[in-house]
């Protein structure tokens, strides 16, 4: 069995990297190394392989129960693990916590989110020693706290203004958001940018590479087209779009290992240096979702992963990123945001008692509730045209104990499979059997 399970680890994450492994295998060691290190760091890693088995027969006969009409075809975050939550800074000026990352975003069933999250707080809580009775709580207060939410959304007619503010929130998530709120723009610029004789470039380190004429050229041709994308309602007249400098950028996250990305740092409101902007242009990723949805409708719908990132998070996320956009740059798509001073991750290492993680997790299922449920304005409707509370709230029915029940098996049973599946993927990597990506080299 662990032989067949560690074969399909292997065949799995081949076929869902292998051309980034081929472009960027020292990339890729650095990744593996970095999934090698406990099970929760190969959970993130591995999203193609949650995916390819949540949408098998034994999975699909589940997820039938909790899915009426266009259930299975809403957006969905697409890796809702518990470190993609953090802060930001919306559209309207509001410090929000809410889920961060939109790179695999897609079109699927409610119901994947959930179990990806669920998962997520079963290997969390035994990597913090908790015993399966608070793991069962756990699910118990996300379920329903997510439950609860969805129903708010059937009931008011203004679904845009709930969220996790610093009015709202409570525990470590209110933390973050105050931690949030202490930064500056002046400090985000000081620790990335120099300025020499008045002007603001970007400062050369670790990361950093410098670009030749003809690539600086393509890059910022690139950059013009994004601007096209920006919606008319959040374009901000007073923000100069002139590229000050432009460089290419490595060193972001586990899962965009190999994927080209540049920062362009463009004046701000004011002639004044604080006020400068960064923004990222990075290639688009494959969604994991997008793998084992065989919907052409979907498919055929996005420009390039680019532009399925940047209204995928639009379609979940309400008062989204004024910046927020979309380009193309040789041949691939580019997702355009900014760089901001107010974005920080929840931290988990000091969450260690039943009760604190507790009053996190109930958040973190409202939140759930909301991307689900609340677009951006600006957001395209066309392809998912569906309430889609009314068909959470519908499939869901007064059957919540069941939901509850069914999502703590699988958050048990999963986190279980996901050790094992840590403990196979280390020995395939240290044993040579990802040919692209050698352990050594």
């Amino acid at each position: 069995m662990s032989d067949e399970r560690g074969e399909r680890i292997v065949v799995t994450l081949r076929e869902a990297f292998e051309p980034l492994m081929r472009s960027a295998p020292d990339a890729f060691r650095t990744k593996f190394r970095k999934m090698a290190r406990d099970p929760f760091a190969f959970y993130r890693g591995t999203a193609p392989l949650f995916f390819a088995d949540v949408a098998s027969p034994e999975h699909a006969d589940v997820d039938a129960r909790w899915l009426t009409g266009a259930a299975d075809r809403v957006w969905i975050q697409g890796d809702l693990h518990a470190e993609n939550f953090g802060t930001y800074l919306d559209a309207d000026g509001r410090l929000v916590f809410d889920v961060n990352d939109y790179d695999e975003a897609y079109v699927g069933p409610w119901t994947w989110d959930v179990r990806r999250l669920v998962a997520s707080l079963g290997l969390m809580s035994w990597q913090k020693a908790l015993p399966d009775d608070v793991i069962d709580d756990l699910v118990d207060t996300y379920v329903r706290a997510y439950v609860d939410q969805v129903h708010h959304y059937v009931d008011v007619e203004d679904d845009t203004d709930w969220a996790l503010t610093l009015e709202s929130a409570e525990g470590a998530v209110l933390s973050t958001l105050q931690a949030a709120k202490m930064s500056r723009r002046s400090d985000l610029l000081e620790s990335v940018t120099v300025v020499e004789d008045y002007a603001r470039r970007f400062a050369d380190g670790s990361g950093v590479r410098r670009l030749d004429d003809d690539e600086h050229g393509r890059v910022c041709a690139a950059f013009e087209a994004y601007l096209e994308t920006i919606p008319e309602s959040k374009r901000d007249t007073a923000v100069r779009f002139d590229p000050l400098d432009v460089v290419g950028k490595s060193g972001f996250g586990i899962g965009s290992a190999g994927l080209p990305a540049y920062n362009v740092l463009i004046e701000g409101s004011s002639e004044a240096l604080d006020n400068d902007v960064v923004l990222t242009l990075k290639q688009g990723n494959v969604a994991a979702p997008s793998r084992v949805v065989e919907d052409a409708r979907v498919r055929d719908y996005f420009r390039h992963h680019g532009h399925r990132t940047a209204l995928s998070q639009r379609a979940l996320q309400a008062h989204a990123d004024r910046y927020l956009g979309w380009t193309e740059l040789d041949g691939e798509g580019y997702v355009v945001s900014e760089f901001s001073p107010y974005e920080h991750d929840l931290d988990w290492d000091d969450l260690t008692e039943p009760d604190g993680v507790r009053t996190v997790v109930g958040q973190l299922g409202r939140a759930t509730a909301k991307v689900h449920c609340v677009a951006d304005d600006d957001s395209d409707h066309d392809l998912v045209d569906v309430s889609v509370e009314h068909l959470i709230a519908e499939g869901v029915g007064d059957d919540v104990a069941g939901l509850v029940s069914d999502l703590t098996e699988f958050a048990h049973s999963y986190a279980r499979q996901t050790r094992e599946d840590h403990r196979l993927f280390v020995d395939a990597f240290r044993h040579g059997e990802f040919d692209l990506v050698d352990p050594t080299t």
